[in-house]
């Protein structure tokens, strides 16, 4: 018998819960396959003030979204990558980190601080991978994407940065 903690929490997801059948009565994606219809993956912040479909003009089933603090190529994001490529029908990536993110203003050490500070948590165990310089970290994520081995050499690749207060895309030379 299980108990209580693994039981769904459903008094504090009635939000979600409700939202999700709202949604559900008006569904009309069901044909909608796995594969990117427009050949795009984004890798962009987990900000919630980003859109990333609305943004460049799409809809659901035209781009895969790939998410994390900082918009970071990591190696689940190279991995994801993979497998996007060779099976979901990705050609170009667009890495797209945005203006005012936390993981761009300020360092590792003030970060694991903070934390430990607020919720008395020592996270220093593990990389937010904080950025100075987000053009430079910016260059070296699509770097990284362009020069891994087991993607594709005609993988098109680029960075913009995207303003949280205009909506406007800022092309990155990388």
């Amino acid at each position: 018998m299980a108990d209580s903690s693994s039981k769904f929490p459903k008094a504090d997801f009635a939000d979600i819960l409700a939202a999700n059948s709202k949604f559900v009565s008006s569904f009309k994606d069901e044909h909608l396959t796995g594969t990117a219809r427009r050949g795009l993956a984004i890798v962009t912040c987990m900000d919630s003030r980003i859109n990333p479909l609305a943004i460049v003009g799409m809809g659901a089933g035209d781009a895969k979204i790939l998410r994390n603090a900082g918009a970071r190529v990591t190696d689940d994001v190279l991995r994801t990558l993979v497998l996007a490529t060779y099976l979901l029908a990705v050609d170009r990536v667009l890495v797209m980190p945005h203006t005012d993110c936390r993981m761009a203003s300020g360092d590792e050490e003030s970060i694991h601080r903070t934390i430990h500070e607020r919720h008395g948590v020592d996270t220093r165990g593990i990389a937010f991978r904080t950025v100075k310089d987000q053009r430079e970290s910016l260059a070296q994520d699509v770097a990284s994407i362009r020069n891994y081995a087991l993607l594709p050499k005609t993988l098109k690749v680029a960075g913009a940065i995207y303003n949280v207060g205009t909506g406007e895309l800022e092309t990155v030379d990388c």
